[in-house]
Formats: C-alpha cells, structure tokens, sequence
C-alpha cells in the first residue's frame, strides 16, 4: 500500500465513521494502558460513529474489559530490570529483535487500521524509537491527525531534558504531532518545564484537566467502613503494603480496617510473605491480588492510602476521597513532585519519607487522620477533572480539519 493509495477522498472519508489509534508502549505498570482505555472509551461515547484501537505492551491489557467500539493489539512485552536496561518477555528473542518486531506490527497496523487521529501516550518517539516509522508512514499520508499526550508530571526538568535530548524527542515533537496534550491543570504543573520548545510549539499545547474516572455503575462494595490501599500495578508497591502491614501489626488499635489490592505486577514470592501477614492480622487487613474493577472498591471506600502514580490520582481525585499518597522516589521524582503539588493545594496529604519518615508510627497517625481530612473537592479547583470532555471536544475539532482538508 503506498502513501498515494491511502490518501482519500472527502467522499471515502465519510463513508466510514472516524478512527481513533492510541500508542501505548507500557513497558512496566498498568498507566499507560489505563489513560488509553479511559480516553478511548470517553471518544468513542461521544461519537457513536467512531472507533478506537490501542496499540499496548502491557502483558495484562487481556484482564481488562474494552468498552463498545475500542479493542486493543499487544504488542510484544519488555520488561525492565532493576538497573534500569530493558530485555524482551519473548524467549529467544534480544531486546533489539523485539524492539524491531513491534516496530513493524505498529507500522503494519497503521497502515491497515488508517487512524484518522493517532494518540501517543508519553513518550513521542515510542520505546527505542519503535513508533518512529508509524509516524513517517502517516505524516506522508497527510490524512492523520498526530497528538502527543502527555501526564501532568514527567520527571525533574533536568533528568527530562537529558532523556529527550538523548531519544531525540523534541525534534520529533516538532516533526511530527499536530498537538499536545497535556492530562492535567496548567496551574498544577507544567510537566514541559525545562524542555527547549519553540513558541510555535508552545501554542499546539492543550491543557486538559485530569481524566476523571467512570462514577456510573459500580458493584457491591464489601463491608463498609474500610480503607483502601493501593500501590497501582504493584511492581515497585512492596514498600508500601509492607508500610501498611507495620502500621496494623504495630498498633491494634488502628481502624478501619483495610481492603488492599496488591496489584497484578508484585511479585509471587513478596506476596506470600504478605498473605501470612494478613492472616495473622485476623480480618483487619483483608487482600486481593488485581482487581480490574477497582472503581467499586473506590466508591465504598472511607478513605484512601496510595502511590502517587497518575490514574490513582485521578481516582482519588473522581471518587473524591480524602487520601494520604506514600510516592516512590526512585527511579523517577514523578510521584513526590505530584503529591507535594496536590498538599499544597489542599487536595490530599502526603507521607514523606524526609518529613515524615516510613515507619509505622507515622503511618499509622496518618491513617487516622483521613477520618477528619476533608475531601479533594474542598479544595475547590474548578475544572480539575475537565480533561476527558476536553479531550473530546479536541478529537471533534481534529476530524473537522481533516474533512476539510481531505474536500480541497
């Protein structure tokens, strides 16, 4: 198929309803898949003619349902080591076949899917510069509309301008996206701080507000009251659930009780340690190991005890839930940066590791204090969680110019 034969015509344009690609290299964790479904799902409501499809790494993205009109393409899986060097999920393959491999199923799907918008979560030239020969594809086409999106918190300025100065990132912003989008309020963070963008690039740049999550239909939540805890996906969570456990061991008296979900990444052997711990709690910590509809255990919820990644924020943030966030500092200042925003602005509490210390003492003190701690909401931060109608409107304006431009 070549670059002349996929461009359309006003009339092919209109015969099919609008697609949607999302890119998600998801690598580790469960983020990157979540914003994706989450935005695809809110597109696809708001025009019942289009469809999305996510590309995504995620060896999990199986366990998750996909609302109507959005399914999802895995891509072969990486993982990250502990020293930060990646290696491939797939037996016999280097890190460097896999990297190829996924680069031509995403080329390949492009090229027969033809979005009319494609979507790139975080990271604009793909893991290892796979999603690179995607976007040379479609920008010779010229009938697709190119977005970055982008959380609220990248990283450190500094450590971010030396990572995208090395992969090559901003000039492929430039080249290649149409659009940036950035998931939060500009009064937040600018996560783009430190990078040399020009003003023309400046002036693409959307701030949507946070992604509120689905407050529709949730099941049953278990026996109230209750805290929740969770670390995310899990992988780097053991810190925490081993902070919560001290906290209810060491101290008898601390209520309420505990539901927490360990995630689908924490490994095997760290959570059988953890299952006999909350044995020998007697019901005062209760666990289950992924729950895919986690909205539920939000809803009933009292109060919340957390990471800082991004889509538990904005849960937090969408269930309005006092919550105190335990951030991981290592292998990025993302989470800290993001929790010492939201103490400042009065959305919810933070445990420091510097402040406050990691013990069970101060943990315990904190948990408590989520009984008077007011709700996100108190804060008053008007359009906060904007970003999926935000997103909306964008994707509608996008279509628009290409119509127009698929007529001249």
């Amino acid at each position: 198929m070549t670059a002349t034969s996929t461009r359309k015509t006003a009339a092919e344009t209109c015969a099919r309803g609008p697609r949607i690609m999302f890119y998600s290299h998801d690598t580790f964790g469960l983020g990157h898949l979540r914003r994706s479904r989450a935005l695809a799902g809110a597109i696809t409501a708001a025009n019942p003619d289009a469809s999305a499809l996510i590309l995504t790494g995620s060896p999990v993205a199986g366990r998750f349902s996909f609302p109507t009109r959005v399914d999802h393409v895995r891509l072969p899986g990486v993982i990250k080591r502990a020293d930060g060097s990646y290696a491939s999920r797939t037996m016999g393959m280097s890190i460097e076949e896999t990297a190829e491999l996924r680069a031509a199923l995403i080329r390949s799907t492009v090229e027969q899917y033809e979005p009319d918008v494609l979507v790139a979560d975080k990271e604009p030239t793909g893991f290892r510069g796979e999603l690179m020969p995607a976007l040379e594809l479609l920008k010779s086409t010229g009938r697709c509309k190119m977005v970055l999106g982008l959380r609220d918190v990248l990283d450190e300025p500094e450590v971010l301008a030396a990572e995208w100065e090395r992969k090559h990132a901003v000039e492929a912003t430039r080249d290649f996206y149409d659009e940036i989008w950035v998931y939060g309020p500009r009064s937040v963070y600018d996560p783009t701080a430190g990078l040399p963008f020009t003003p023309e690039m400046q002036e693409r740049m959307h701030w949507t507000g946070y992604l509120r999550r689905d407050l529709g239909q949730v099941g049953e939540p278990p026996e109230q009251p209750y805290l929740l805890v969770t670390p995310g996906g899990g992988g780097d969570g053991e810190m925490m659930v081993d902070l919560v456990l001290s906290a209810y061991e060491a101290d008898p008296e601390l209520s309420p009780r505990a539901v927490l979900v360990y995630g689908p990444f924490l490994s095997g052997e760290t959570r059988e340690d953890f299952e006999e711990r909350v044995a020998r709690l007697n019901g005062r910590v209760t666990a289950v190991g992924f729950e895919s509809q986690i909205e539920t255990l939000f809803a009933g919820a009292q109060g919340v005890v957390c990471m800082g990644g991004y889509n538990t924020f904005c849960e937090v943030l969408s269930f309005d839930k006092p919550a105190v966030i335990v951030p991981r500092t290592t292998p990025r200042l993302e989470q800290w940066i993001r929790a010492s925003r939201a103490e400042e602005i009065g959305l919810t509490t933070m445990l420091d590791e510097t402040r406050d210390g990691w013990t069970a003492p101060a943990l315990a003190k904190a948990i408590r204090a989520l009984a008077t701690q007011p709700p996100p909401s108190a804060a008053g931060s008007e359009g906060l969680l904007d970003g999926l109608d935000y997103v909306t409107r964008r994707v509608s304006a996008l279509l628009q110019d290409t119509r127009r431009e698929a007529a001249e």
